[in-house]
């Protein structure tokens, strides 16, 4: 229950809707009560972390990424693949609990594929500009998006559609549901700008793709969770083209 209880607070705190208020004079449950509907919140506090013109607070391989027309635009073809995924890293700062938001367009091969990598951390070991941690998964088939993803650590932790939790030292298990994840795959916009808002507070995470939530995680597992670190855009290696573009990006940290 305590746990239920953290992750309404933190849904509320995120401007959630968690529960629609009838309009005055409709049947059923509060009938009567009036008032007007619960309005969207104004996006206040957040600070633009890409100038649209350059990639200053940004590392990125100059090979696959590039800014054209106000977009970080990754892009890679047939003929020209990095050896292993690779990520445009924001390097200004490392931020735990956090909301970050951004339009995201991915076009190319069927088997295209993209990430937003948060409260990461660098491998040098395997290479530059690879990250290991969370990430809201791309994808251009529409099996993944708006997803958990955790990149080269524990796989999946939230599907589509999910409510998550991850005990301590156990692996994850569902504890409800935002809605069935076929309807969520059809608010995704094929070949076109996509929001993402990705709510990070203290061990739960929330993604929210064109203003409905993909999928909330609960992480309990203080072994292997991670409470900050870098961001970043992925630059997937594949077998075909694809283009993953941002902008807009812009990040509110507390």
């Amino acid at each position: 229950m305590r746990k239920l209880l953290v992750l309404m607070s933190v849904l509320a705190m995120g401007g959630i809707l968690l529960a629609q208020q009838p309009p005055a004079g409709a049947g059923g449950r509060g009938a009567g009560r009036g008032g007007p509907p619960v309005s969207a919140l104004e996006e206040t506090g957040f600070k633009a972390i890409f100038d649209g013109k350059t990639l200053d607070g940004w590392d990125c391989n100059p090979a696959f990424v590039k800014v054209v027309d106000g977009a970080i635009v990754g892009e890679t073809t047939r003929d020209h693949q990095p050896p292993q995924n690779e990520f445009c890293i924001y390097r200004a700062s490392q931020p735990g609990d956090f909301e970050l938001k951004l339009q995201y367009k991915l076009t190319g091969a069927s088997s295209g594929n993209s990430g937003i990598q948060y409260r990461s951390v660098e491998m040098p070991e395997v290479a530059k500009w690879v990250l290991k941690g969370y990430q809201f998964d791309i994808d251009s088939t529409q099996v993944y998006t708006g997803q958990l993803y955790e990149e080269r650590g524990r796989g999946f932790l939230a599907l589509r559609g999910m409510v998550s939790y991850i005990p301590n030292g156990a692996k994850v298990g569902s504890i409800a549901s935002t809605g069935d994840s076929d309807q969520l795959k059809g608010l995704v916009k094929l070949n076109d700008w996509n929001d993402v808002h990705i709510i990070a507070r203290q061990n739960t995470l929330i993604h929210i793709l064109n203003g409905h939530v993909m999928s909330v995680t609960v992480d309990d597992d203080t072994a292997n969770r991670k409470m900050n670190g870098l961001i970043g855009l992925q630059i997937h290696k594949t077998s075909n083209d694809m283009k993953i573009e941002a902008r807009n990006i812009r990040l509110k940290t507390f």
